[in-house]
């Protein structure tokens, strides 16, 4: 391209060689989370990810997308930009785990109306950071700047694929009556429920990014941008255990209400104690300063509990301890019972 090209296209509002540039200051953090079987480097057209068939038997891949939603919008106000790389890998690897899936390559997406550093840099860490400490490659991304599209925002979007054996798939298929369901704390919202959230504390009850409440111990903002946790350490050192997990979910937007019946059988239902695990003071404030109902909290938000595992009777206390040895806070937190494909909350 000629200067006078990239000149022109510089003052309709894309920068080439500043999106450049920054990808460079990243590319060696983005180096750190190679694996082996990563047959190039950063920067082709496509990346080359080639299966080592001797790992597995029957492998099957188990690919994800998902975004950290308007999250982002907590962060720009927050100038913090440093955690929500973790919140988008968490994510998805999180939706991968439910099944089974090893984590082995991720790709991330990257669109904004400017390109604004060390923002992006800071993002594009965080995801780097994330995938290594779970040994998942970071294969490529786009990073895409649009004038007029996003105005000074951005959006992210990360899409994950792993690797399951085909006969220890987590499907929720072997579900039954008398099952246990063990929960694993939340730090927060994770990533779900934001434009309520954003509409009452910032909104309707004028609250600032910075201020700072004695009941959260922190500010809002701080609050708001806890990262996702990642729950698959605790899946994988359950499977090496070889307790019987027999349905998995990952309470995400939608809450109990909503994920935990997409992996039931159509027989059985399952009362879930709300006082299992603690609650979160952040989901306590939105409830008081918006008059919230429960039954919406508990649809929006995963008010406290971010996977929640079934097993059988006979694992239920030995799925809390392996849980807790790894660093969770877990809990049984319901029971299945005879119904109709729903969910219970007392």
């Amino acid at each position: 391209m000629t200067k006078k090209a990239n000149s022109s296209y510089s003052n309709a509002g894309v920068d080439i060689d500043l999106a450049q540039k920054l990808l460079k200051n990243v590319k060696s953090r983005i180096a750190e989370s190679k694996r082996s079987e990563v047959l190039a480097p950063i920067g082709g057209f496509g990346g080359l990810f080639q299966i080592d068939l001797s790992k597995y038997r029957n492998p099957v891949m188990v690919s994800s997308i998902d975004g950290v939603g308007t999250k982002i919008m907590v962060a720009i106000m927050m100038e913090k930009f440093d955690t929500i790389g973790y919140d988008i890998v968490h994510h998805c690897i999180n939706d991968i785990a439910v099944q089974g899936a090893e984590p082995v390559y991720f790709m991330d997406y990257f669109g904004t109306g400017k390109l604004k550093s060390p923002q992006y840099e800071e993002v594009l860490s965080g995801i780097a950071d994330a995938c290594r400490n779970n040994n998942c490659a970071v294969l490529g991304g786009e990073t895409a700047e649009m004038p007029g599209m996003y105005g000074e925002d951005f959006d992210l979007v990360g899409c994950i694929t792993g690797i399951a054996e085909k006969d220890r798939l987590i499907t929720g298929q072997n579900i039954k009556n008398g099952h246990y369901a063990i929960g694993l704390a939340s730090n927060g919202l994770h990533t779900n429920g934001y434009s309520l959230a954003r509409n009452i504390l910032f909104n309707k009850a004028g609250y600032k990014p910075d201020t700072y409440l004695d009941e959260l111990e922190e500010t809002v903002g701080e609050a708001l941008l806890h990262p996702h946790i990642c729950y698959w350490n605790a899946v994988r050192e359950l499977l090496k255990a070889d307790v019987s997990l027999d349905g998995l979910a990952h309470i995400t937007g939608g809450g109990l209400y909503d994920n935990v019946p997409r992996i039931l059988p159509e027989n059985v239902c399952v009362e879930f104690d709300k006082n299992s695990l603690p609650v979160p003071p952040i989901f306590k404030l939105i409830k008081n300063k918006g008059s919230v109902s429960d039954r919406e909290l508990y649809r929006v938000f995963n008010m406290g509990i971010g996977m929640v595992l079934f097993v059988p009777a006979e694992d239920k206390e030995r799925t809390v301890k392996i849980a807790e040895e790894n660093g969770y806070s877990a809990a049984i937190c319901g029971k299945v019972k005879p119904g109709k494909q729903n969910v219970e909350i007392v």
